[in-house]
């Protein structure tokens, strides 16, 4: 019934569009759009003189057809980083225009917080990646697209698994105990910061087909109009939208990926398990070898194809531009079991109304995805499950894998599952759905023109329901039944935003103002689910009780009050105010309000006259900055209230023989507040030659206070031993430099080149109520598989996610001795006091390079990116290089060829936090690389045609001994593997 209505919402109204679009047609102008070189100009607006209304967009290869009233005399052509044209059309069906560039592309808009403004005004650090300048290939989540394209932004993907998500950093994060995530606004929504159940990424909802543009707001003058968000950094995301007037115009855009893994985890073969074990190992040891050779990484691994789909109508009638997007997308993933499948609708509407004084923009965004996600278990199982047993055994049970058994015939304890049997019988399916959309009015006064009023209403709301299914025929369940685990979750977030905008030229006094003020009202509501364990026949395990609550329903909301005033005096000296007024529900009475300024300074030098007649320098400008912005994510609730839980059944307190569960209170902190970053930025924007060479040079430094940190409490004086509080303080300092050029413009062969560069360095300046407390060592963090201790810390003095570790001691043939490291101290005692701070997760220079060549109809394009100074701790190494590991203690398991370089015996409780596991990551990787050809006009005229090419994660070269030098936790333990990806595609307009 739900899609029933759903289809007759959206058809029928398209209906009525595309039948009254056939009546409006008087006459079709055709032509095609170029730029001075003679390559095609996308996205121009074409519309008719002195009717704005009645426009389109030209189409990837510049063509454009629009149907214009029989009394229509001239079209007006303009674009982003073009001067405007007027083109008469009296006598003409046909018309081809070459558009010139503007200088510096000045007279661009660029999306800011809370409206737009012109580049020539900005003060603060702001990038814009458009979508001609995107990654190519099979993309699907929307923040892959700018991978090394903007200085400052460090994404990271987190793996291999179809619509996982990346780790965004911009300009080095600003926390330790809480978000380090942008805030990401999509049209003006914020995105809940929060995960959604059921989806490995709340961003892969996003179609990447229907985004426009990424504008990147790093420093706190650009970013403070967002307060209490806006510490590290602002994402902002705009998508297509509707073009008025012309017919309605068909797209079809398709891309088919082959994805296979590249590289194995390096491990021992089958032939070397035996002769170790042999060598080694007990009578009893080597009876457990198998005959077989099995290779288990090559049994859980495939190769995986996937397509991406979008269909997109576009048009409009008079007031009423419209476009819909009709996206399908399945995805397998190279590990067995894992799929995606995505079916998304977009609805923009994008009417006028009272003579263009109204404008409504409304964006309606849909997606549904179904996946299954595969037991990742079976990776790190894959690496050390004894390659000498087979995949498969003589019997039916357990799905007919061979598994190690007891004496009883069932599944041995304390030992690993066959990794292809659990995937094979791992059934994690689930179903979220994710709607973002708002609808924003833009009213412009008639009695004011130069004022609008503008109001945006939004939402972003999920689901997901799911279930978590391993029957009790597998061994990994077999004991207790198997399971069946159901789950749901719902989220809304509605977002109200109002704010009244004046722009005046006054040009008696050579001056322009843009002023804006306005209010803000953010509510985000959670409710999630609980249910009974449950075994895979439906019963419930013995011993269970239903949940006490049967759901749990967290808020907060966040109220705000904004004003920007931007002063521009000759078109050469530009001063721009922030301020926001915060307050938050997540804080007590005494800190709920805040308040984040911002001032930012710019001179255009070009507009001097001792620059304005210089042909070498096209652009100069300096930009000086400050600001505050403010940090709440990562932030509980409900943490400055003390409360009340339920104890466990482990925890009952007993009244006769009856046990009886109490209720404990939580720690509290009712001083609790944000944390608060003071960003200092001084850049340079540039450019030479008309414009061939451009660029930015930054300089930044963030000092971040009221640091996050759990603290411990004194006895007696809280509910907890530790609470969380606003103690410490951190820096970052960096220096940001990008360069695009273009070396050869030609009308057949143009060569565009972008190179930027980023220079981070991170300092901890406290993390405690004392300053400098010395008997304080710092945050520790950093879990790895075999190691008895964490591996990181942060600490005063150093950088954040610093490795903590033993220096390991070699023999005089550069051998490590296992167990031997350096005494520190000099105490004779090997202990923490011994461990040194060393390298760092992070690096502190990353950059990234994108060359593009076009050749008449040809084009080729690539992607690199390289990244300095980050280390990863090798856990394959450490937990699977050791003779324990491979005689196993119950069972034979596979081990790292780490092994046979040092022979390491295991039993060494101290050797897994030695630093001779760390190793130096830095890489050079290139992303992918891309070739495009223009077929052109088909079908007698009536469509045109354009075919890609693309590869992805074409290769890497690192000294890195693991799996993948781009690890962002730092240690490299159970990583799903990022595939190769080749792509073919196909862009088809009607």
């Amino acid at each position: 019934m739900h899609k029933r209505k759903l289809l007759y919402a959206v058809v029928l109204p398209l209906l009525l569009l595309f039948s009254a679009s056939a009546f409006a047609q008087d006459r079709v102008i055709s032509g095609r759009v170029t730029d001075s070189s003679g390559r095609s100009v996308s996205g121009a607006s074409v519309s008719v003189k002195d009717q704005n209304s009645r426009g389109t967009t030209t189409g990837e290869n510049g063509n454009f057809s629009l149907s214009v009233p029989s009394s229509a005399t001239a079209l007006v052509f303009s674009s982003v980083g073009y001067g405007a044209q007027e083109v008469s059309i009296a006598g003409r069906s046909s018309v081809n225009v070459t558009m010139q560039a503007t200088a510096g592309s000045l007279n661009e808009i660029v999306v800011v917080g809370y409206g737009t403004t012109r580049k020539k005004d900005l003060t603060g650090s702001v990038a814009t990646v458009t979508a001609k300048d995107f990654q190519k290939g099979n993309i699907t989540t929307p923040e892959q697209l700018i991978a090394g394209k903007v200085p400052g932004v460090s994404i990271v993907s987190n793996g291999g698994q179809p619509g996982s998500g990346s780790k965004i950093r911009i300009r080095g994060g600003s926390s330790l105990s809480a978000s380090n995530d942008p805030l990401i606004v999509i049209d003006g929504v914020p995105l809940d910061p929060d995960g959604i159940n059921g989806a490995s990424n709340p961003l892969s909802f996003i179609n990447v087909n229907d985004i426009e543009s990424f504008t990147v707001l790093k420093d706190a003058s650009a970013a403070a109009i967002y307060g209490t968000r806006a510490a590290n950094g602002v994402i902002l995301i705009t998508t297509k939208k509707g073009r008025s007037g012309g017919p309605l115009r068909v797209a079809f855009n398709t891309v088919n990926s082959v994805s296979h893994i590249t590289k194995e985890v390096p491990i021992l073969t089958a032939d070397q398990v035996r002769a170790i074990v042999n060598a080694n190992g007990t009578a009893a040891q080597k009876a457990q070898l198998g005959t077989a050779n099995t290779d288990w990484q090559k049994q859980i691994y495939q190769t995986a194809l996937s397509t991406d789909n979008n269909l997109t109508l576009s048009g409009g009638i008079k007031n009423l531009p419209y476009r819909v997007t009709l996206g399908y997308q399945y995805q397998n993933g190279i590990l067995k079991t894992d799929h995606l499948q995505k079916t998304s609708l977009a609805l923009v509407f994008n009417p006028t109304f009272f003579d263009n004084h109204l404008r409504v923009d409304i964006n309606l965004k849909g997606s549904m995805e179904q996946t299954r996600f595969a037991n990742q278990g079976a990776i790190g199982t894959a690496v050390s499950y004894d390659p000498t047993q087979p995949v498969t055994s003589k019997s039916n049970r357990f799905g007919g894998y061979y598994e190690w058994l007891d004496a009883t015939g069932l599944p041995a304890l304390n030992t690993a599952s066959n990794p292809v049997g659990l995937l094979e019988e791992t059934f994690d399916r689930q179903k979220p759905m994710r709607s973002i959309g708002n609808a924003q009015f833009d009213y412009k006064f008639h009695f004011l023109p130069d004022l609008h009023a503008n109001l945006n209403l939004g939402y972003d709301i999920s689901k997901n329901t799911g279930t978590y299914y391993v029957p009790d025929s597998a061994a990994s369940g077999y004991r207790t039944g198997g399971s069946k685990n159901p789950g749901k979750q719902t989220k809304q977030a509605t977002v109200l935003d109002f704010y009244l905008n004046y722009v005046k030229d006054i040009k008696s006094i050579k001056s322009r103002v843009d002023v804006t003020a306005g209010y803000s009202y953010n509510d985000y509501q959670t409710k999630n689910y609980f249910f009974r364990g449950y075994k895979a026949n439906g019963d419930t395990f013995p011993a269970t009780t239903p949940p006490t609550f049967p759901f749990d329903k967290p808020e907060h909301f966040l109220v705000s009050f904004f004003g920007r005033f931007n002063y521009s005096f000759n078109d050469k000296y530009l001063l721009t105010g922030t301020i926001r007024r915060d307050g938050s529900s997540r804080f007590g009475p005494s800190h709920k309000w805040g308040t984040f300024p911002s001032i930012a300074f710019a001179w255009r030098v070009k507009q001097e006259s001792f620059l304005k007649e210089s042909k070498g320098i096209s652009d100069l400008k300096l930009r000086l900055g400050y600001g505050i912005t403010g940090q709440q994510e990562g932030i509980g609730n409900y943490g400055f209230l003390s409360s009340y839980s339920l104890s466990s059944t482990y925890a009952s307190y007993y009244f006769g023989n009856m046990p009886y569960q109490a209720y404990s209170p939580s720690g509290f902190n009712a001083g609790l507040k944000w944390e608060q970053t003071a960003t200092y930025n001084a850049g340079l924007d540039y450019g030479f030659l008309d414009n061939r060479i451009t660029g930015t040079l930054d300089f930044y430094v963030k000092k971040t206070s009221g640091l996050l940190n759990y603290v411990a409490q004194p006895a007696g004086t809280n509910f907890s031993a530790y609470i969380l509080s606003n103690v410490g303080s951190m820096d970052n300092k960096g220096v940001e430099f990008s360069i695009n050029a273009q070396p050869i413009r030609q009308r057949d062969m143009s060569l565009d080149l972008n190179f930027n560069i980023t220079y981070n360095k991170n300092t901890i300046k406290n993390l405690t109520v004392v300053p400098n407390d010395p008997n304080y060592i710092g945050l520790l963090s950093g879990n790895a598989a075999g190691a008895n201790g964490f591996l990181l810390i942060s600490a005063v003095g150093g950088s954040k996610n610093t490795f903590y570790l033993y220096k390991q001691v070699y023999d005089a043939a550069g051998k490590p001795i296992e167990g031997l490291f350096e005494d520190k101290n000099r105490d004779g005692i090997i202990n923490d006091l011994d461990r040194y701070k060393s390298k760092s997760v992070d690096p502190n220079v990353f950059l990234g390079f994108s060359p593009n060549f076009n050749y008449k109809k040809w084009n080729v394009g690539a992607v690199l990116r390289a990244s300095f100074n980050n280390y990863v701790y090798n856990n394959v190494y450490s937990n699977l290089g050791k003779l324990t590991q491979i005689q196993g203690t119950y069972t034979t398991a596979n081990g790292s060829v780490n092994y046979l370089e040092t022979g390491f015996k295991g039993g060494t409780d101290l050797q897994p936090l030695s630093d001779y596991y760390l190793e130096n990551a830095s890489f050079l990787r290139m992303d992918n690389v891309n070739i495009g050809y223009n077929v052109g006009r088909i079908s007698h005229g009536k469509a045109t045609l354009r075919l890609t090419g693309t590869v992805q994660n074409v290769f890497v070269v690192t000294k890195y001994k693991g799996l993948d030098p781009e690890v962002g936790s730092g240690i490299d333990n159970n990583i799903y593997p990022r595939p190769r990806i080749y792509s073919v595609g196909a862009n088809l307009d009607f």
